[in-house]
């Protein structure tokens, strides 16, 4: 008989994420994902200035901080056949690019790096044995025996004090963990260089954003003024201190993350290359052109891939009503059409319709509502987003250099092409797509820098007054979020947003099962999963996190009474 064991919430990840999994012989035979908080960010934008909207809609998430701007300003220009300077577009892909460097590497360190890393068992290490690995895998220079031996004392005063701080509740011990005791220390120490150096990188954001988080975006461009000899300006001081950190973070995910990477890879493969990979479709919006708005010239190509089958890419039209919809089957929302309709986002309705029982409740009625995410679908098929999305795509389009380092890696680790398609082939993906995000971000600064000698325009403001607009208008903005596909849908009428809706990343991927019984992404990567102890569920954690969640694109969930309502932390 199955046991259903519930994980509410998942910790290390931003927003409510519920699950609850059913576990036969020791390996879960199905699985439920439920978002618990409402998101009503559709509403708030209505009736709004269209060129005001990026301001709302940015702050759904602190954390991919600046997508959803892009993404909204991208909407509006879509909308109002707008075609932003060049220097805007470098502009926006160096900050996109950042974005991407920082969000991975938090993700990877201090959101995923302690569901493989065992930070108890760095006490065992020998500080030389550390020193001597550690040099094994990179030129880093923090690497002295006498660096280690002060990592280990100061997780050892943690442990002494009984106060492990950002180490507590792990699940510290559990057999499922196997780097050795130096390679834990290793972990650990990057770990805490992590947490300096991501500090660092986001000073490009407030240089041509003015701050971070919540860069300003503006529609038409960037509200970045540079004129190289202008103290008052970006000027040519501050771009080279813009250069300077983007050759720190290269330097960083060159000397530390990837090589931690493929150490993890290394050690983990023989299961995890095999577990987690859930459903067999890949969708993949593309970003970062190069030359206007032509997905030609995208670093990151668009596509998707069905059933896993590298040899085609079938073509995506985020604006046909046959391609994408939104389901409320299992989603506690209403829909004028009725509850198994499905819709376009251009006629997306956000009504809210909870009628399920009031948290904190024993299971989940997975029979009927239990979630706050809706359910989208292409052409009636779930859909995996991503980084790993995106480097398939790339692969199967023979796009370079994201084939020839996919080979590069795929080599070294002594794996099949098979094993991207799981936990470790996601957590794999993430770290390849930053160093290419490195690399294409100096890029787009040396562009930037060309361009600048024959013309400093940032912003194409002809139809900027709101008499040259059409009276009714509608356009979709995509971008990659660092976490996967992201479209926002606006319908503009007499000057004023008449519809808006958003599809996020963690809507195609945490969204509950349709009419049809299909399960999405999360829940599929969990079946078959092997749990070695249901009151230790780290190989839940292990999968769920390797999606980066994120389901902060919600309000707070409050009790009838209005007041909070708060559960104990789960690791």
């Amino acid at each position: 008989m199955a046991e259903r064991i519930v994980v509410d919430p998942i910790t290390r990840i931003e927003g409510h994420l519920r699950i609850e999994a059913e576990i036969e012989g020791g390996v879960i035979k199905d699985a439920y994902s439920s978002g618990t908080m409402v998101r009503g960010i559709e509403t708030i934008v209505k009736d709004r200035d269209p060129r005001d909207v990026w301001a709302f809609v940015g702050r759904v998430c602190g954390v991919c901080t600046s997508t959803h701007s892009l993404c909204s300003v991208r909407a509006v220009e879509d909308a109002l056949d707008i075609v932003i300077p060049p220097n805007a577009q470098m502009v926006r892909n160096i900050m996109a690019n950042v974005l991407y460097m920082h969000d991975h590497v938090v993700h990877f360190y201090h959101l995923h790096a302690l569901d493989w890393v065992d930070v108890v068992s760095a006490l065992k290490a020998d500080p030389a044995a550390a020193s001597a690995a550690a040099q094994q895998l990179s030129a880093w220079p923090k690497s002295s025996t006498g660096y280690f031996k002060t990592i280990k004392d100061r997780v050892q005063k943690f442990v002494e004090s009984g106060q492990l701080g950002i180490f507590a509740n792990g699940y510290w011990g559990h057999p499922a963990y196997k780097l050795t005791p130096e390679q834990n220390l290793i972990a650990v120490a990057h770990y805490l260089e992590a947490l300096e150096w991501q500090k660092e990188i986001v000073k490009v954001h407030a240089v041509f954003g003015g701050k971070n988080p919540h860069p300003n975006y503006l529609v038409g461009g960037m509200p970045a003024s540079i004129n190289l000899n202008e103290a008052n300006a970006i000027n040519a001081e501050r771009l080279a201190f813009v250069k300077e950190k983007l050759l720190e973070a290269k330097t960083f995910i060159d000397q530390v993350y990837i090589p931690d990477i493929l150490l993890i890879g290394s050690v983990y493969k023989n299961d995890w290359g095999k577990i987690g990979g859930g459903i067999s479709n890949y969708l993949a919006y593309g970003d970062f052109p190069m030359d206007g708005a032509d997905p030609a010239s995208y670093k990151m190509p668009r596509g998707i891939i069905l059933d896993r089958d590298l040899s085609k890419v079938y073509p995506v039209d985020a604006n046909s009503p046959e391609e994408i919809q939104e389901y409320i089957y299992h989603s506690w929302y209403k829909y004028s059409k009725g509850n198994n309709a499905g819709l376009h986002p251009y006629e997306g309705e956000t009504e809210l319709n909870y009628t399920g029982p009031r948290p904190p409740y024993q299971h989940l009625d997975v029979n009927d509502k239990y979630s706050w995410v809706k359910t989208p679908r292409w052409k009636e098929k779930p859909m995996e987003v991503g980084p790993l999305s995106r480097m398939l795509v790339a692969y199967a389009s023979g796009k370079e250099p994201q084939k020839s380092l996919i080979d590069d890696t795929l080599k070294a680790l002594d794996l099949p092409a098979e094993a991207l398609f799981s936990t470790l082939g996601r957590t794999a993906a993430r770290a390849l797509e930053s160093k290419l995000n490195a690399d294409w971000a100096l890029e787009c600064y040396d562009k930037l820098i060309a361009n600048l000698h024959n013309d400093t325009r940032m912003v194409n403001n002809e139809k900027w007054e709101e008499e040259s607009w059409p009276k009714q208008a509608k356009g979709v903005g995509l971008t990659e979020a660092p976490r996967g596909a992201l479209a926002h849908f606006v319908v503009i009428e007499n000057g004023r947003v008449k519809n808006y809706q958003l599809v996020v990343p963690s809507t195609w991927n945490a969204s509950p099962r349709d009419e049809k019984g299909q399960l999405s992404a999360y829940e599929a990567s969990l079946i078959g999963t092997p749990v070695h102890d249901p009151k230790l569920p780290l190989e839940i954690l292990r999968t769920i996190h390797s999606f980066d969640p994120c389901l902060a694109c919600a309000v707070h969930l409050y009790d009838e009474d209005g007041k909070y309502v708060h559960q104990m932390d789960t690791f």
